[in-house]
C-alpha cells in the first residue's frame, strides 16, 4: 500500500482516510499508538463520500478519492458528526464537489452551521435525515441512524443495507496507528477498543444499551462489517465488539482492586504497596499504577474494569498533589458507573490531600465504604500492617461488587 493508496472494504466501497502516525493526544486523551481519521467512498450510480477527516490531512484525502474518482463527481457528502477530526474538511469538499448534496442529522446541521457559517455553509444543499431514512445511490440504499450521544448530541451512523456495512463514526472505535485496516490484522484491537470505550464513550453508557436495542430492532444484526471513524475496521468478528459494548456499557466487572497514587518522598507509595500485599494474600487480581508514571488512558481503561479502586496522594500546599487532583476531575468527568472507592495518602506538618479528595468524591457522587487512612510523614509498622489489613478488606469488597 503506498502513502496515498485508497482500500477495497468491498467490491464499490473503498477507506480513504488518513492515518496520524503522531497523534500523541487527542483532546487531552493520550494516544501513545498514534490514530486515524477514517473516510469511505461508496461508487454507485450516485458517489457518496461518508465522513471527511481533520483539516491537515484534507489534501491527503483527496489524493485517495482521486485514484478511485474525480473528486468534483462526488454527489453526496454524508456528516455523521460535526467534530472537528471528521468535519473540518467538508469545506474543502464542498468547495471542489459545488453540487454535492450534504445529509446531517437535525442538530448536525446545527453544528455545522456553527462551526462553517464563514466558510461557504449558506451555499450547500443540506439535508436533514433522521433515524430510518434512506438515500439510494442506484444499487445501493444509505440507511440513517441518529445515534444521540455517541458521543455528541448531532452523531449519527450510516448502514449500506446491501452489503451489510456500517459506517459507525465514533461508536466501536480505536485510537492507533497502522498501515492494516481490518480487526484481524492488528494484534491487542480489542484491548484498544476498550481503551477507547472508557476514554470516549463511557459516560453515555445507558444511551449506548438503548442504541444496541435501535440496532436490533432497525433488523440489523452482528453479521455485518463495522467500519469506524477511527482506527480498524471490523470484519472478521463484529459481534465480539457489539458484545463487549454491551458488557462495558452494563458496568460488568471482574474480582479486581486498582491501587492508584502518586508519592513525593516515598510514604505514600509504600503504603500503595503494602495494601496491594493485602489485596494479593486475599486471593484478588490487583493493580498498581504510579499516575505520573501511566498513561491516564489506560488508567481508564482500568478503572472501568474495576469495582473497587484505591486512590493515594501525598500533601502539598494543604492539598492533594497536582496528578491526583487532574486525574480525578479527568475520571468524574468520565462518570464511570458502581465504583466503590478508598483513599488514602500521607503528610507533613499539615493534612489536606485525603480531606480533598473526600470532597471531590462526594461531590460527584462516588460512595467510600472504607474508612479513609493517612500517615503523618511516613508509615511505620503499625501503619503498614493497617494499610495490609485494608488491603484484605478492599479484596472482599471487590468479591461482592463484582458484576459478571
Amino acid at each position: 500500500m503506498d502513502d496515498y493508496e485508497p482500500l477495497k472494504v468491498a467490491e464499490g466501497i473503498y477507506w480513504v482516510g488518513v492515518v496520524d502516525w503522531n497523534l500523541r493526544d487527542f483532546h487531552g486523551y493520550e494516544t501513545p499508538k498514534g490514530g486515524s481519521y477514517n473516510a469511505y467512498l461508496v461508487i454507485d450510480e450516485k458517489i457518496a463520500l461518508i465522513d471527511t477527516v481533520k483539516a491537515p490531512f484534507a489534501e491527503e484525502m483527496l489524493k485517495r478519492i482521486s485514484q478511485i474518482v474525480d473528486p468534483s463527481k462526488i454527489d453526496y457528502v454524508i456528516s455523521n458528526h460535526v467534530e472537528m477530526d471528521h468535519s473540518s474538511s467538508i469545506s474543502r469538499i464542498m468547495e471542489i464537489a459545488p453540487d454535492a448534496k450534504l445529509f446531517a442529522s437535525s442538530k448536525g446541521k446545527t453544528g455545522l452551521y456553527e462551526y462553517y457559517k464563514e466558510e461557504g455553509f449558506d451555499d450547500w444543499d443540506l439535508q436533514v435525515v433522521g433515524t430510518g431514512d434512506e438515500l439510494s445511490l442506484g444499487k445501493r440504499t444509505l440507511m440513517f441512524i441518529e445515534a444521540t450521544m455517541l458521543h455528541w448530541p448531532d452523531s449519527m451512523q450510516t448502514y449500506v443495507k446491501e452489503d451489510k456495512i456500517l459506517f459507525s463514526n465514533d461508536a466501536f472505535g480505536q485510537h492507533i496507528a497502522t498501515s492494516k485496516r481490518f480487526d484481524d490484522e492488528v494484534e491487542d484491537v480489542m484491548e484498544d477498543a476498550a481503551i477507547y470505550y472508557a476514554n470516549i464513550l463511557l459516560p453515555f453508557s445507558s444511551q449506548i444499551l438503548k442504541y444496541v436495542d435501535k440496532l436490533g430492532e432497525l433488523g440489523i444484526g452482528t453479521d455485518i462489517m463495522i467500519a469506524p471513524a477511527h482506527g480498524v475496521i471490523w470484519r472478521k468478528d463484529p459481534a465480539k465488539v457489539i458484545e463487549a459494548y454491551g458488557r462495558w456499557a452494563k458496568g460488568e466487572t471482574s474480582e479486581k482492586v486498582l491501587v492508584l497514587y502518586d508519592t513525593m518522598w516515598g510514604s505514600t507509595e509504600k503504603m500503595a504497596k503494602e495494601i496491594v500485599e493485602g489485596v494479593r494474600s486475599a486471593g484478588v487480581e490487583v493493580r498498581l499504577r504510579h499516575l505520573r508514571k501511566n498513561d491516564w488512558s489506560m488508567t481508564m481503561k482500568e478503572v472501568m474494569e474495576s469495582p473497587v479502586i484505591a486512590i493515594g496522594s501525598p500533601t502539598m500546599n494543604n492539598k492533594m498533589f497536582y496528578t491526583i487532583s487532574g486525574f480525578l476531575t479527568y475520571m468524574t468527568g468520565l462518570r464511570p458507573k458502581g465504583k466503590k472507592f478508598f483513599l488514602f495518602g500521607s503528610y507533613g506538618w499539615g493534612g489536606g490531600a485525603v480531606k480533598g479528595m473526600e470532597k471531590e468524591l462526594e461531590s460527584a457522587r462516588f460512595e467510600m465504604p472504607v474508612e479513609s487512612l493517612q500517615v503523618k510523614f511516613r508509615p511505620f509498622e503499625e501503619d503498614l500492617e493497617d494499610c495490609k489489613a485494608v488491603g484484605q478488606k478492599l479484596a472482599e469488597l471487590a468479591k461482592e461488587e463484582a458484576k459478571y
